[in-house]
């Protein structure tokens, strides 16, 4: 009950996760992962496929959570706005670590994923 509702989906307990759209089913998954309670969260691209609604709802749960998350993601406006500390890869190889503000002004970053200096 505390991670259906954590997630905002008390009123669908008895709904078929099948016949759920893209970003409920989302929020499912994201559910029965916290259902056992993990001292590490591992999520891939958590808001693929989601809109702007979705991805914000994905975000404060996130932000909600007392665990640790190792996130891996795209949507660099997301991933500055839920994580404390970064770690940026660029083809395997770490390229910068640290507090988002750090990692936003790198310009090795700013190469890598904006294609600017």
């Amino acid at each position: 009950d505390e991670v259906l509702a954590l997630c905002g989906l008390s009123e669908l307990r008895d709904a078929y996760a099948a016949a759920l759209p893209v970003g409920r089913r989302r929020l499912v998954e994201l559910a029965r992962a916290l259902a056992d309670h993990p001292s590490l969260l591992l999520l891939d691209e958590p808001t693929s496929g989601l809109d702007a609604d979705q991805a914000a709802r994905m975000e404060e749960i996130i932000r909600a959570l007392d665990t640790t998350v190792l996130l891996v993601e795209h949507d660099m406006g997301f991933v500055m706005n839920v994580c404390d500390r970064l770690v940026v890869l660029d083809l395997g190889k770490v390229i910068a670590s640290g507090a988002p503000a750090e990692i936003g002004d790198d310009p090795v970053v700013r190469a890598a994923y904006l294609g600017c200096p």
